[in-house]
């Protein structure tokens, strides 16, 4: 990767992915900030100018826009160094109470968006980078890896973005020098449990006083959550680490959920451990 680093942002609008641009920006690196709406980010373009702020409008559903997006990057800074695959949002529902139009919708942005830009993010640092290699950084989440009731459809987005981040990791030629790392968030404070990023449908009658009642509640009243802030530092950190694992956990208690998976999984595979003591074939 070259000194000043070249980042490919999605979702910047707002959240993490408008944090980490401007703090990207802050470090000297330059930014390739793409969004649906590039009216956002008027302020950030008055900030700094076109040598290091490359503003972009992507609908990440529309794959023509992501080529034409990493077209222009190229265009304009010659290099990708960092991906930061973030544009996602969530919804708060029963699974049996939220549309099939709600459910894929999530699926997507946060899977099949996701998945389109890392694919054109492996191609770009193989054959366009000169010398070759890039950092793919994957926004998942802690209930990417344990799913939490009332927000099932969003769980599962993270779960398969997860599943296809591993198999690309596993499916790279070490010669490319391409490094992928899953980045299982916590909770920050960002707009992430606002209208803008979290689609509400009405509680289902048949769950009345059930688990999900719990979670609208919870989602209702949270207001301590990580520094947004703190968490782009440590991702700018991570970006230029080689020794960052695959799976990354970021937030107390991102490492708390998962902690927490990791012992009920090892319960679980315990205790199946008899069925299949008589499956050897004769």
């Amino acid at each position: 990767m070259s000194p000043t680093k070249v980042w490919f942002i999605t979702g910047t609008s707002a959240g993490l992915g408008r944090a980490m641009a401007e703090y990207a920006l802050s470090q000297g690196d330059k930014v390739v900030a793409t969004l649906r709406k590039p009216e956002a980010l008027a302020d950030l373009a008055t900030k700094y100018n076109s040598s290091h702020l490359l503003v972009v409008k992507l609908d990440v559903t529309k794959p023509q826009e992501i080529i034409d997006a990493f077209s222009k990057a190229h265009e304009v800074f010659g290099r990708i160094d960092v991906v930061h695959n973030n544009a996602g949002y969530g919804s708060v529902g029963e699974i049996e109470g939220t549309s099939d139009e709600i459910a894929r919708g999530i699926f997507e942005v946060n899977f099949w968006g996701s998945t389109n830009i890392a694919r054109e993010a492996v191609r770009y640092f193989r054959d366009v980078n000169k010398p070759s290699g890039g950092r793919l950084l994957q926004a998942s989440s802690m209930v990417g890896v344990q799913s939490m009731p009332g927000i099932g459809y969003y769980s599962a987005s993270k779960y398969a973005l997860e599943g296809i981040s591993e198999a690309l990791s596993k499916e790279l030629i070490p010669a490319w020098d391409v490094k992928v790392t899953i980045l299982q968030l916590g909770g920050f404070s960002t707009r992430s449990l606002e209208p803008e990023s979290l689609i509400g449908t009405p509680l289902h009658p048949a769950y009345k006083g059930g688990p999900t009642e719990s979670v609208r509640e919870y989602l209702n009243s949270v207001s301590v959550q990580g520094d947004t802030l703190k968490a782009v530092r440590e991702i700018y950190k991570i970006a230029s680490d080689p020794t960052a694992p695959l799976h990354l956990s970021l937030g107390l208690d991102a490492i708390a959920t998962v902690t927490e998976k990791l012992g009920t999984m090892q319960e679980d595979l315990e205790k199946s451990a008899p069925w299949s003591v008589d499956l050897k074939p004769k």
